[in-house]
């Protein structure tokens, strides 16, 4: 186990900003395209987060055009290039799954001051 452990630590990302359920982030991506390699940002909603460690994931979403998209990030993944928190969020839950029902002004998070 302790050897797991030590092979999972080297790995960690040291960097990476305190985020919560219900903050808005912008989580650049390394983006491969054939022979070229270009980094996207992906700015959203945290509604959840799962799992610990090496194997921590954040499902970020977003409303573009009128559509509902989320991606689950993992963390510490090496095509992750940084995780910037824009905006933070108020909220009594650990997971906002409720906001891919609503629209509009109601599925938007109240910002902690």
């Amino acid at each position: 186990m302790d050897l797991i452990k030590t092979l999972e630590a080297q790995h960690l990302k040291p960097e990476l900003p305190e985020m919560n359920v219900g903050d808005t982030v912008r989580v650049t991506v390394r983006v491969k395209e054939g022979s070229r390699e270009r980094n996207q940002a992906y700015e959203g909603t945290i509604i959840a987060k799962k799992h610990g460690g090496i194997r921590e994931t954040i499902t970020v979403r977003r409303v573009s055009y009128n559509v509902g998209c989320e991606k689950v990030f993992p963390v510490h993944s090496p095509t992750i290039v940084s995780v910037e928190t824009v905006r933070r969020g108020k909220v009594r839950r650990a997971k906002l799954y409720y906001l891919r029902d609503r629209v509009g002004k109601r599925a938007k998070v109240k910002e902690r001051i």
